[in-house]
């Protein structure tokens, strides 16, 4: 589908913080399920914000399986290291259907030259984003399933104890590095331990942990 210009949505976003001339020159596109926005390999041509539905960053292994390295949610920008690389190192297909915000690259690069506490804006997110991947990292050293899970709600879990989870279990599961199998058996153990409860819009955890 081709790339449209368009206003900058309403709503929170990882990227509100940017000039409203880099927003208004951004544009949008639309995903079907399964579509891919970009393959590993492509030369890069701009970082993205999700503003509907769900993208799945995935690299294929030298054996042919799939990796789900993230998956992006909306409000959160996405392929950040594609500013400073030629190509993008993985695939982003949708998870269902969706719509980002394609920022060019070029007129980032040139917005971070001109303007320094624009680029330390950009670099407190991607620090953020380390601490995230060192918890992730510190997740899958994890070896019990049960552990690893109240690890992972214990972190995504709001002040009243809620985890929403946006797709499906099987996306919760590649995203903690477990089989589907092994945390549908968790979390049944653990909501009859009353650990958790299970809500329509997602997880409740009934006593949150320090982490």
């Amino acid at each position: 589908m081709a790339h449209r210009p368009s206003p900058p949505a309403s709503g929170p976003s990882a990227l509100s913080w940017l000039p409203a001339a880099l927003r208004t020159r951004s544009r949008r596109r639309e995903l079907k399920a399964g579509e891919a926005l970009f393959r590993q390999g492509d030369a890069s041509f701009g970082i993205f914000e999700l503003e509907h539905g769900r993208v799945r960053m995935v690299r294929v292994t030298a054996d042919s399986r799939p990796v789900v390295l993230h998956n992006a949610r909306p409000g959160e920008m996405f392929a950040e290291a594609a500013l400073f690389s030629d190509v993008y190192h993985c695939d982003a297909v949708a998870a269902d259907d969706a719509r980002v915000r394609i920022y060019p690259k070029r007129e980032m690069l040139a917005a971070f030259r001109r303007d320094p506490e624009l680029s330390q804006r950009f670099m407190a997110q991607l620090a953020r984003q380390v601490m995230a991947l060192r918890s992730r990292l510190e997740e899958r050293n994890i070896r019990s399933a049960r552990e690893r899970v109240l690890h992972h709600l214990a972190l995504a879990a709001a002040p009243d104890g809620h985890i929403p989870v946006n797709g499906t279990l099987m996306d919760l599961a590649a995203e903690i590095g477990l089989t589907h199998e092994a945390l549908y058996r968790t979390l049944a153990s653990l909501e009859k331990q009353k650990l958790i409860a299970r809500t329509a819009g997602g997880i409740a955890l009934r006593r949150k942990r320090a982490v």
